[in-house]
């Protein structure tokens, strides 16, 4: 459930820890023509106390989205929802060759999508900077819900079910 209080006191953190513990979300490639595709995010506590704005996936350089950003410098989409809380985030996508990234991120599940190892030719970390995001909260609460829809449609006024922000990725 989104804190709504948490939303609007710091919103990019909040969206941080969101992300940190999601498990998928869904990925733009810098070729416009391209689907977005599932990915999963990689991220850790000292990364949203510092407010990095980076996030980091496992890619594959041989995927349509590993092409694409060895070959293409352009700001790329991610998105996440959830039950209560949504957000659209812009920003770049560039390789990351930190051999220090891999160490931090590594685990089993990494490991399965990777039979070299650490050193998998195939293997494309991306590092994701954001730029700015477009973000929705909610309570969640199914009465304030009920409650809220229920007085604007008796009262021609709309329902407050939630809050939304914009943010600017410092």
């Amino acid at each position: 459930m989104a804190d709504l209080k948490d939303f609007k006191e710091n919103p990019q953190k909040q969206l941080l820890e969101h992300l940190k513990d999601a498990r998928c979300v869904m990925l733009g490639s810098p070729n416009p023509g391209e689907h977005m595709q599932p990915m999963a995010p990689q991220l850790d506590d000292d990364m949203i106390e510092n407010d990095s704005g980076a996030i980091y996936f496992f890619s594959d350089r041989t995927s349509d989205l590993g092409k694409a950003v060895l070959n293409m410098d352009k700001d790329v989409m991610m998105t996440y929802m959830e039950k209560d809380y949504q957000a659209c985030v812009r920003g770049r996508l560039f390789p990351n060759t930190n051999p220090a990234v891999i160490d931090r991120f590594w685990n089993s599940i990494v490991a399965s999508w990777y039979p070299g190892g650490k050193t998998d030719p195939k293997m494309l970390v991306l590092r994701f900077e954001m730029k700015d995001a477009a973000l929705w909260a909610s309570t969640g609460n199914p009465i304030k819900f009920f409650y809220e829809t229920t007085k604007a449609n008796m009262t021609d006024t709309l329902p407050d079910v939630g809050d939304k922000a914009h943010i600017k990725v410092s």
